[in-house]
């Protein structure tokens, strides 16, 4: 009740540093991470000094947003003020860089931490995991082992995805099952989703399909959905509708499955499957969760959805935005539309990709800075695939 609980905070004659923590806390808990940040700044000016759970609040809203910039102007203010540099603040700040895709500076931080608990090393294995450093992750979980450091579940789960960024089957199949015989872990919903991604990706469908059969616990959307993001790779449009069809027992609104499910008949040219799907969504109101990128620039996230207007740079951004793509087609690409679900003119289905949010948000990174800058995106949903 995050409106009751700001309310009461308003009315507090005086506020200490963990009142305002605790605010900024109770926004994190519904993702509300913007929100968050507007409330530290608030802190700032109120000149009331944050304390190390302050910073690991803020740089978990950092890490969500992708706001390298913020995250990096923390850690100086964390040294400056002599704000206390614990394992939990440590943590929280190799989390962020890993999610912001600065690999180099999470290791860094590793190496110069005095102290490190099974956070730390999960934290190391998970996100070296998820910047597609998969072999470094295992390599990382070996030597956890050698410092004596007991893996939990969370562990596993990183090590199981590295295995999965790299396609290495065989070895995935090794530690899913030394989990309960080496630490006497016993693989939950999130494990078999894991060998369910592992196995589909590289294409082994069948053997996904019978390790849900075979689960000994009742398979979750989120396994179904993995074999589902599979059969969009491999355009098996038979196995997706097994896979949507239990999703939907699952979670009948669940407008990102129909989504998927359009994606692959558009993929496959089942047009008429296609139309009878949006038929049905019209039917029962499903709709779409919008795409949403997010960009940061001086300090500030900005936020676009596909065929935005509302950014006051909008005009600059489209100029952009043609520019970029007439650059792209001299040099050889062609739109990926295979994904369009409507069966119309190949000059709309450019359109219709053209003005999806992640490249608003390119064009205006490319128009707000300067040459050899990174540009960082986060998107709510998967990127698109052109």
């Amino acid at each position: 009740q995050v409106d009751a609980a700001r309310k009461y905070f308003h009315k507090m004659p005086e506020r200490d540093h963990v009142s305002w923590t605790a605010m900024i806390d109770g926004y994190l808990r519904l993702n509300y991470y913007k929100e968050a940040l507007m409330l530290f700044r608030e802190m700032q000016t109120s000149k009331i000094k944050p304390d190390e759970f302050t910073m690991v609040s803020i740089l978990t809203a950092c890490a969500q947003l992708g706001a390298l910039e913020l995250g990096e102007w923390i850690r100086t203010y964390i040294d400056k003020n002599k704000v206390k540099n614990d394992t939990f603040v440590g943590n929280a700040l190799i989390d962020m860089y890993f999610k912001c895709g600065n690999v180099e500076k999470a290791l860094s931080i590793f190496n110069t931490l005095p102290q490190r608990d099974k956070f730390t090393w999960t934290a190391m294995v998970v996100g070296l995991a998820i910047n597609g450093c998969g072999e470094e992750a295992l390599n990382m979980f070996s030597q956890m082992l050698k410092a004596s450091v007991t893996p939990d579940e969370v562990t596993y789960v990183g090590v199981l995805s590295a295995c999965t960024h790299t396609g290495m089957v065989d070895e995935g199949k090794k530690f899913f099952a030394s989990m309960t015989a080496r630490h006497g872990i016993e693989p939950n919903v999130a494990h078999y989703g894991c060998m369910v991604d592992l196995l589909g990706k590289a294409g082994h469908l069948k053997e996904a399909h019978e390790i849900i059969k075979n689960m000994p616990m009742k398979p979750n959307s989120i396994v179904w959905g993995a074999l589902l993001g599979a059969c969009r790779i491999h355009k098996d449009a038979e196995m997706a509708e097994r896979a949507v069809e239990q999703i939907l027992e699952l979670e009948p609104n669940n407008g990102a499955v129909y989504v998927l499910q359009c994606n692959i008949y558009a993929a496959c040219n089942k047009w008429d499957k296609l139309r009878e799907l949006r038929r049905v969504m019209m039917d029962r109101g499903i709709k779409k969760t919008p795409g949403c990128s997010l960009i940061e620039m001086n300090g500030i996230v900005h936020e676009f959805v596909a065929g935005d207007q509302s950014h006051p740079q909008t005009k600059e951004i489209y100029g952009k935005l043609n520019k970029m793509t007439s650059d792209l087609k001299i040099a050889g690409y062609s739109p990926n539309t295979s994904e369009v679900f409507l069966d119309i003119a190949e000059e709309d289905k450019e359109n219709a990709v053209y003005r999806h949010s992640e490249k608003l948000a390119i064009a205006f990174g490319l128009i707000n800075s300067g040459p050899g800058v990174t540009i960082r995106i986060v998107k709510n949903l998967r990127m698109c695939i052109d």
